[in-house]
């Protein structure tokens, strides 16, 4: 059976701090508030996505892959993750800022919880006025010193925040501090992965008093202590051509502005290709005659055995791509 570029069913995660940005930006009528995610593609168990074109609407993620495993993600893949898809998409759209937290690396995560762990990057697609997020140390401390400002409210003293705009890049490895707070609406390209350690949550209380769970000794053994001078992934945005803004052994995302059309040999990864539309409509067409009219807000994922995926813009458009080198 010939593969295709799909196209899959939002799952639409309504949340506390959600906003309201995530539905026009996908252009989804009518709109709905309190949207704080929306997971593009999963396959995250009981969040599996559905395709929605082709021949293979409304079978799931997860049926494609078994019937189709090496030629859907590829041998390559398969072979480090085996048949689970390795990365979860998704749009997260802050109205409130989010909780302190961490995520452990493959090791601890496998021996807690026998999951993947969980790095990740972001993407700002619109930051509001006074839009920040936080990422890293701000400077040395200790584990020790990491539970006592916890359970003494100072440990917001010693992260590293970064007031943020349109195009900035965050790339967070396993074990690294961090939280998006309100006003940021990012994409996020992370491992298949649920697993969060929740660091500090600022006292905030529910409608009967409590506060939310912390994962204080949980997050003492995953957090990463380096102190780093920077934690923002710095990078000069070019037309038509490939912008690398991450690469790691998880994933690799290059940013693409395009004025005219672009055609990009992926032949040499053995490795699905997902293209997230940022903005601006495109005309995409594959090696094998297929071709499919995207918008701003549309992810795409194409099947391992493609080599060559043409892009042609309306007028213009900005696309994530992602794949595993």
């Amino acid at each position: 059976m010939q593969l295709y570029p799909m196209v899959f069913k939002p799952i639409l995660k309504k949340i506390i701090w959600g906003g309201s940005a995530i539905c026009p930006f996908k252009g989804i009528t009518p709109g709905q508030d309190s949207i704080g995610e929306s997971w593009e593609l999963s396959h995250v168990d009981e969040n599996f996505s559905v395709v929605d074109n082709g021949v293979f609407e409304g079978k799931s993620l997860d049926e494609l892959i078994n019937t189709y495993g090496k030629q859907l993600i590829g041998g390559k893949v398969m072979e480090q993750f085996g048949s689970r898809f390795p990365l979860l998409i998704k749009f997260i759209d802050a109205h409130a800022d989010l909780s302190i937290q961490v995520h452990p690396n493959d090791e601890l995560a496998k021996k807690r919880h026998n999951s993947f762990g969980k790095t990740e990057m972001w993407y700002v697609i619109h930051a509001g006025e006074g839009a920040a997020l936080y990422s890293g140390f701000s400077k040395q401390i200790t584990p020790e010193e990491y539970v006592e400002r916890v359970q003494n409210n100072t440990i917001m003293d010693v992260l590293r925040r970064y007031p943020v705009s349109e195009g900035d890049v965050f790339f967070i490895p396993a074990g690294r501090v961090h939280a998006i707070c309100a006003g940021c609406f990012v994409a996020e390209i992370q491992q298949t992965s649920n697993i969060t350690y929740r660091i500090y949550d600022y006292n905030r209380k529910d409608a009967n008093g409590n506060g939310r769970e912390l994962h204080t000794e949980q997050a003492k053994d995953a957090i990463d202590y380096t102190l780093y001078s920077d934690y923002r992934t710095h990078y000069e945005p070019l037309k038509n051509e490939v912008v690398e803004l991450a690469s790691c052994k998880y994933f690799t995302t290059d940013l693409l502005e395009l004025d005219k059309p672009f055609a990009r040999d992926f032949s040499a990864f053995d490795s699905f290709v997902i293209y997230i539309c940022m903005d601006g409509k495109a005309t995409l067409k594959d090696d094998k005659g297929n071709s499919l009219d995207v918008h701003q807000g549309q992810t795409v994922l194409f099947p391992a055995d493609t080599k060559t995926i043409t892009t042609s813009p309306l007028s213009h458009a900005k696309f994530l791509v992602s794949y595993i080198k």
